[in-house]
């Protein structure tokens, strides 16, 4: 891109860009993999564990639309960074009044500890199933582990991308081993991905496989994830927009893969078998007899990467959350502390692991809409995005995610009072 001052140098530099080699190209790659993170978290192991081996394949359908949902979301929150300056929450504030951004700020905080509770819990799992470190002390370390990985930034934002992009590599090394070994059947999986069907006693499993996979508290961070890359010079940025819909097509279909490879394994080796399975830890130690000692090993490897890296992509996002919606900044690093404390006192008393884990997607899924809602509001304000702003079609497809997002969570409310679920 043009270094000239002058708009009319950059609007030149705009007109007739010049071609980027692939090493520029790569240069735009990151924000949508560390936000990919998120929908790969322990959250994803403990429905899509659960839903396979209840289900089967039945539910791979839920994880195709949802990430199709997914793609759009996050391209419109890295939209709206892109062309406002401003993260999501920083937009809210400025745009709406003030109630109404208190209101929105508690959702954001209520999803940012439920996701963070999940990733935490996981990251315990994963260190106690690798090591043997009891689940309390698993957790201690996983707060040292995470606020380590976090002063990776200090060297440069890029090389924390660089890290969590790493562990997204091994989380999907490990379950291409794990659909490697457990054999499954292809013909009803192709029908299963791209027939929808479900009924009550699968609804509160779908809804929280739909909260494990649109995640309210990267919609938030994927808007500030994007500022670094922004040239101030380039006041159209139409080619880090387009490269930015490239780097979140790569990335949320490669988390697609890995969430679909999940459920895929469970229901393979699970379901398959007529094995009931009640937690993570049960899914690991029948998973050795089964398919060998290696695959228990891929599984404990890619629960640690999982919990690590969406821990620390946590953590970002409730920094950003706090800072734009109330202007209010602490250090990342007290937040950790901070924010460690649910998940060790789920832990001291005990709870089942995987059903706070599914309980914690389900309530991501409700705070969904507070994140989504505004998002659609500001994208299709023309004074704010300028050229950016959303096509019609765009439009239509924001309000039928956010219509279907509100319809599941009220037919698991109706479930739930019935007893169905």
């Amino acid at each position: 891109m043009s270094s000239s001052p002058t708009s009319g140098a950059a609007s030149e530099v705009i007109a007739a860009p010049q071609r980027k080699t692939p090493k520029e190209a790569w240069w735009y790659l990151g924000p949508a993999f560390v936000a990919s993170v998120a929908y790969m978290d322990p959250g994803n192991f403990a429905t899509n564990i659960e839903g396979g081996a209840r289900f089967g394949y039945e539910l791979l359908w839920v994880l195709l639309w949802s990430n199709a949902m997914a793609i759009l979301v996050q391209y419109l929150a890295a939209k709206l960074g892109i062309a406002t300056g401003r993260t999501l929450p920083e937009n809210c504030r400025a745009e709406f009044s003030r109630p109404i951004t208190i209101g929105l700020w508690i959702a954001a905080e209520v999803a940012a500890m439920a996701t963070d509770l999940a990733e935490f819990l996981g990251a315990a799992l994963g260190f106690y199933l690798l090591f043997g470190i009891p689940l309390l002390p698993a957790a201690i370390v996983t707060g040292v582990c995470v606020m380590l990985i976090l002063a990776i930034e200090q060297v440069g934002f890029q090389w924390l991308e660089r890290v969590i992009m790493f562990f997204v590599g091994v989380i999907g090394v490990a379950y291409a081993v794990e659909m490697f070994l457990s054999k499954p059947s292809w013909t009803p999986i192709l029908k299963n991905v791209f027939v929808p069907q479900f009924h009550s006693s699968s609804i509160y499993l779908a809804v929280s496989m739909l909260g494990a996979t649109v995640m309210p508290h990267v919609i938030y961070l994927h808007s500030a994830l994007v500022q670094p890359r922004r040239d101030p010079l380039d006041r159209k940025e139409h080619r880090h927009r387009k490269m930015e819909l490239v780097d979140v097509l790569l990335a949320m279909n490669g988390a697609w893969l890995i969430n679909s490879a999940m459920v895929v394994m469970a229901a393979a080796v699970f379901f398959g078998s007529g094995i009931h399975v009640s937690s993570i830890e049960a899914a690991h130690d029948t998973l050795v007899p089964l398919l060998g000692k290696f695959a228990g090993v891929a599984f404990a490897v890619a629960l640690l990467c999982s919990g690590l890296s969406s821990s620390t992509v946590g953590t970002m996002a409730g920094q950003v959350i706090l800072q734009g919606f109330m202007n209010f900044r602490i250090s990342i690093f007290l937040r950790r502390i901070v924010t460690m404390i649910p998940a060790i006192a789920v832990i001291a008393w005990g709870l089942d692991p995987l059903k706070t884990l599914v309980l914690s997607q389900a309530v991501l899924s409700f705070c969904l809409p507070f994140a989504m809602i505004p998002l659609l509001i500001l994208t299709r304000r023309k004074d704010l995005m300028g050229m950016h702003v959303n096509r019609p079609l765009t439009n239509y497809l924001a309000v039928l995610a956010t219509v279907v997002i509100l319809s599941m969570n009220v037919w698991l409310l109706f479930a739930i009072s019935t007893g169905k679920s």
